[in-house]
């Protein structure tokens, strides 16, 4: 028999409407949401492990970087007119006013980092997605359950063309600072110095197209 039910269209948000929305405080103030592709959603919980892998990394870049660029956590980034994230880490470019009159935009942004506890499969997909359309050149995805950093470059309105997995013993540069040198094992929470001191061993990294 056929399916006749009618397919049901989404009504997306814009930017605008969903600053709206939050002026009128039609969210909680416990309500963490953020707009990805027209589309309200609920920002997923966050673990210790999630916690800490966000804090050392901030605290690794902004000792690194300097006054070379700003290092952001959790603030709105402005992809498009319907998609506002807040990454996890954003490294961006310095602004005189410190972005007061408005959020870091694509041409604005070195490098965003998504750190993923229970959201990998968002971070990897939906997210990467949404970057690479938007014209994200380098953006990581540092899953602390399998201790891994994955490396996605080269967007496309198609997705990244390049998506390498470091393991936690690799080393990376950004793009843009290519004489910064960062440990994958700098990020991750600390629990690695077992390995390291039972001398377990662990592989540097898997290419994956």
């Amino acid at each position: 028999m056929q399916n006749t039910e009618p397919t049901l269209k989404l009504r997306l948000w814009t930017v605008e409407e969903y600053h709206r929305m939050a002026e009128a405080g039609i969210f909680g103030a416990d309500e963490r949401v953020e707009l990805l592709e027209g589309k309200i959603i609920w920002m997923i919980a966050k673990g210790t492990a999630h916690r800490s892998a966000v804090g050392r990394t901030d605290y690794l870049l902004k000792n690194r970087l300097g006054n070379r660029a700003c290092v952001y956590i959790q603030d709105p980034v402005k992809l498009n007119e319907r998609s506002e994230p807040e990454p996890d880490i954003a490294v961006v470019k310095v602004d005189p006013l410190d972005y007061a009159d408005h959020h870091p935009t694509p041409t604005e942004v070195y490098l965003i980092i998504e750190v993923a506890d229970s959201s990998l499969k968002l971070d990897c997909e939906t997210k990467a997605k949404a970057y690479s359309q938007a014209g994200i050149t380098d953006y990581w995805v540092l899953d602390v359950v399998s201790r891994q950093l994955r490396v996605f470059r080269e967007p496309t309105q198609d997705g990244y063309q390049s998506e390498i997995i470091l393991l936690e013993d690799a080393t990376i540069s950004p793009l843009e600072f290519p004489d910064l040198s960062i440990a994958v094992l700098e990020m991750l929470p600390p629990i690695a110095e077992y390995r390291l001191q039972n001398r377990l061993p662990f592989k540097t990294f898997v290419s994956v197209h």
